[in-house]
């Protein structure tokens, strides 16, 4: 076993930058991707380890998202290691693809930077795209700043390509605010990762010598059943990914759950989000608290699977939850996170959940806007009122 002592080296680098460097790592097999910002910083430094020789992969440029993940769906097929990236819109032209990758069970990985969706045209962060892959049968993983995005896009492959898994993944950060963001960025030795890593050994693959089909017509007789087994490999892949977690807390001396929580043990209420916005709610949680409220953070780590054991443990003294949603899910009663919460809720009928939408398009969301929030919620629940989706930092 590789010791966290013989790991210790860092980078500086953004987040765009630190998943080129885990890919790199890795040592995949084969890229294609077609450039969007803020994602494109990341296949610029993949082609250039490529054409430097330091990445002895296949890079494949393509003339748009949906033909680069066409070409990730074929290698894949062959049984290379396969790797992509995109955001906003260029996911969007990916759609037809994306439920094609998960059908056939192939272990794409795929970095996403988040980026609000057109129209009017946003370059910038909001959680819209990341959002609308939910249905799309992908495990999900966000990242709260590069050191974390660096480390999940290994565990994405690790987790990806286990058998009892084989499902494309995604690891996703926020755009500009993580991907363009410099820091220190703790990581391993080349070695070390792809020990970790192991080597992708596709069974189920494009075989002269042993044939098998891939995606046939499947009608009434059997298309059910293709969908019963992506269930069921949702199902193992819960278990895989905390195995994951767990073997990389040991060679990299960071700990990785479903859930980040932060000052929960006594917590009252709590403020729920996703991404970078968790850094901020943490100060949120420290001033409330020097207040006299008793006030936790949860942060969203996994996405789907939907980590239903972790949201019942955490809340089950909890009886006020605040939830932040950068993503506005136009015509549903709530967002994404406070329906997750609702249904994984074993005992929902005291517990006061009220969703806020913030930060649409990259706008800011600050402390004070958390703290007023959390006070607000507080009052909320203590009245016994009724849920409906607030805005955070709108003009009205």
């Amino acid at each position: 076993m590789t010791t966290v002592a013989a790991t210790k080296k860092f980078i500086e680098a953004t987040g765009n930058l630190a998943v080129a460097y885990a890919v790199k790592q890795v040592n995949v097999d084969f890229i294609s991707a077609y450039p969007i910002t803020p994602q494109t910083i990341i296949v610029e430094a993949l082609s250039q380890y490529v054409a430097d020789g330091e990445l002895k992969a296949k890079f494949v440029n393509v003339e748009s998202e949906h033909s680069a993940l066409s070409a990730c769906i074929g290698a894949s097929i062959a049984g290379a290691r396969v790797f992509t990236a995109t955001s906003s819109q260029g996911l969007v032209l990916m759609y037809e693809e994306l439920p094609v990758a998960s059908g056939l069970r192939l272990p794409i990985v795929m970095a996403l930077s988040m980026r609000a969706l057109s129209a009017p045209i946003n370059i910038h962060n909001d959680h819209s795209d990341f959002m609308s892959m939910r249905e799309q049968g992908w495990i999900m993983l966000a990242a709260e700043d590069a050191q974390e995005v660096y480390d999940l896009t290994i565990m994405a492959f690790k987790i990806a390509e286990d058998e009892r898994v084989l499902l494309p993944t995604v690891a996703a950060m926020d755009g500009f605010t993580i991907s363009h963001t410099l820091q220190r960025v703790d990581v391993l030795d080349d070695e070390v990762v792809r020990k970790f890593v192991g080597e992708r050994k596709a069974r189920f693959k494009l075989d002269v010598e042993n044939p098998l089909t891939f995606g046939p017509l499947a009608l009434t007789d059997s298309y059910f059943e293709f969908k019963r087994q992506q269930h069921e490999a949702f199902k193992n892949s819960e278990k895989v990914i905390r195995e994951v977690f767990k073997e990389y807390e040991k060679i990299s001396g960071r700990k990785y759950e479903p859930l980040k929580k932060f000052m929960m043990e006594d917590a009252e209420v709590a403020i729920v989000a996703l991404g970078s916005t968790v850094g901020i709610a943490r100060i949120a949680a420290k001033k409330l608290r020097e207040e006299g409220i008793k006030a936790g953070v949860i942060g969203f780590t996994l996405f789907r699977p939907t980590p239903k054991v972790e949201i019942n443990e955490t809340l089950k003294d909890v009886r006020t939850l605040a939830v932040f949603e950068r993503h506005l899910s136009l015509g549903a009663v709530a967002g994404p996170h406070y329906m997750d919460i609702i249904s994984s809720l074993d005992k929902k009928d005291d517990v006061k959940i009220y969703d806020y939408v913030y930060g649409l398009g990259g706008r800011d969301i600050t402390t004070k806007m958390i703290v007023d929030t959390v006070k607000k919620t507080i009052e909320k629940a203590k009245k016994n009122e009724p849920m409906e989706v607030e805005f955070v930092g709108v003009r009205e």
